[in-house]
């Protein structure tokens, strides 16, 4: 059973002032992956979902839209961050944003 509501769809929003890209349910923050950002290039150096939310995809959705985000943006990536790197790996359409 899920612990989320169904009417309102999760949602990735960048936060530059706090460094990470969020996960939202509605207003609750259901996830975040922090980053830093030097020139062209995107750190990613930590992820997490918060326990109510594992295991339904919004880790998937934060990891595939922050990469969207930044290659959009034209940046490299950095993956420091065990999640995102494992989901690279998972996913090599997006090994070629990798620094």
């Amino acid at each position: 059973m899920s612990l989320r509501s169904d009417l309102v769809p999760l949602t990735v929003t960048d936060n530059p002032a706090e460094s990470r890209y969020e996960l939202r349910d509605g207003d609750t923050l259901a996830g975040t992956a922090a980053y830093r950002v030097h020139d062209d290039t995107v750190t990613f150096t930590h992820t997490e979902v918060a326990d109510a939310y594992e295991g339904q995809g919004g880790g998937s959705q934060l990891a595939r839209e922050a990469l969207d985000d930044s290659r959009a943006r034209g940046r490299r990536v950095v993956a420091r961050c065990p999640f995102i790197s494992g989901w690279i790996e998972r996913h090599p359409d997006y090994t070629e944003l990798l620094r």
